[in-house]
């Protein structure tokens, strides 16, 4: 069976830490789409980690880590990555597999991706400018190139004739893009030298035999629900699926084959660039999210917008995943608040409703409010659910009851030892 943990807004949730917090029970740890725009950060030690690709095991020793046939890899921030483990001595060609069904990232893609960007204006959806959608559209365009064909002769031919299309294709934009195509290649092949130095595997495969084997697999997903190219905010999603569904195209994992589906949400909410957000909040409130959270992107930098929690858009999410266990994470972030709201309805073209809607921009949701008693107390030294304030579990209680599922973890700070199980 293969565990699945996703995110459950607009990513940013902490997907990252619960994974390395997670690791040590399990044998294999499987990233199974999105590309280097996800940003995972681990903290422990006294030492912060951002992975952008690699999956998030990689630092225990008792895990092996697959980049899925799902994921897209740019081999110049995939080297970077690996550049930063050196000094942590990770046996890195036994302990990360790569799938050679993966697509790679190409130096034209970021440059397609940054004109096609530049070229909305105001309409302009947010794009990390990682190259990520153009190459999603290479692969379901059926000319994409993969890890695989790293390890033929003729693997330059085919990058020259998808990058000399690219050439041709930056014109249709209408805008100026500067590059320098000779530095962006040098930089793209002394990363492809990198990767081909890495244990490529049909990933598929080797999924099937691990599963055989009774190995322990955890499927780590990137963004979040609600940015599910299908069930998403449209058109401000991202490029692959990132919802339960995206493990089995991802890995080649069964339906069937699924067991436990672990979700992460925050104690409020956050969405980096564009897009609907009915609970976002332009107030105090909102600013000291931001400020204590350090909402910031792990991949962009790029402020977070925040705002309270949106039990609509969260209970759509735990129903199209099927989540069996919530992660709750950030809870310290809302210690000092004199009350906190859960945006428990809309109120859509004329009435109120509880699900989510085709659309949620603000000219035609107004979010439905409870309000919730606040708690002063520091959370981050608290190690036992006993010791949490009875607001805080006022809070979860409520949030399990209308969720119909259980919160097994909350968080009370960035570092791995800051987190309490239930």
């Amino acid at each position: 069976m293969v565990d699945l943990l996703l995110g459950l807004q607009w990513g940013d949730e902490g997907k990252g830490k619960i994974v390395d917090v997670l690791t040590k029970e399990y044998d294999i740890i499987a990233r199974f789409q999105g590309g280097p725009n996800a940003g995972h950060t681990l903290e422990f030690d006294g030492i912060k980690h951002v992975l952008h690709t690699i999956p998030s095991g990689i630092f225990h020793k008792n895990a092996i880590n697959v980049v899925g046939n799902g994921v897209v890899i740019d081999p110049v921030i995939f080297k970077k990555e690996l550049d930063n483990l050196e000094k942590f001595a990770i046996d890195i060609t036994s302990k990360l597999l790569i799938s050679r069904k993966a697509h790679v990232i190409l130096p034209t893609h970021r440059l397609l991706d940054a004109a096609s960007e530049a070229s909305k204006g105001k309409a302009k959806i947010g794009s990390t400018l990682k190259g990520i959608g153009p190459t999603y559209m290479d692969k379901t365009g059926r000319n994409g190139m993969r890890i695989g064909d790293l390890e033929f002769d003729n693997w330059k031919e085919k990058y020259r004739t998808l990058a000399n299309k690219h050439e041709a294709l930056l014109g249709f934009h209408g805008v100026d893009i500067e590059y320098d195509l000779q530095e962006l290649e040098d930089e793209f092949c002394e990363g492809i030298a990198t990767l081909k130095k890495l244990t490529f595997i049909d990933s598929e495969a080797y999924m099937f035999d691990a599963m055989a084997q009774g190995k322990k697999i955890l499927a780590e997903g990137a963004q979040g629900s609600l940015l599910d190219i299908d069930f998403g905010t449209y058109p401000f999603v991202t490029s692959s699926n990132t919802t339960a569904a995206g493990a089995c195209t991802g890995l080649g994992v069964a339906p069937g084959k699924i067991g436990k589906v672990l979700g992460i949400f925050k104690a409020y909410a956050t969405r980096v660039g564009s897009g609907p957000f009915p609970t976002e909040l332009f107030d105090s409130y909102g600013e000291t999210m931001g400020r204590v959270g350090n909402e910031f992107g792990a991949t962009t930098g790029r402020p977070r917008r925040c705002g309270w929690l949106d039990l609509v858009a969260l209970k759509y999410a735990v129903q199209i995943n099927g989540v069996t266990h919530l992660m709750m994470m950030k809870a310290d972030v809302l210690s000092g608040f004199d009350m906190i709201k859960v945006c428990t309805a809309y109120r859509y073209n004329g009435e109120q409703v509880q699900h989510l809607p085709y659309d949620i921009d603000s000219a035609y949701v107004t979010p439905v409010y409870q309000e919730f008693k606040g708690w002063a107390k520091d959370l981050t030294q608290m190690t036992k659910a006993e010791q949490l304030p009875s607001a805080l579990i006022a809070y979860i209680d409520f949030l399990e009851k209308a969720l119909n599922v259980p919160i097994t973890i909350v968080s009370v700070g960035p570092d791995r030892k800051q987190t309490i199980h239930r």
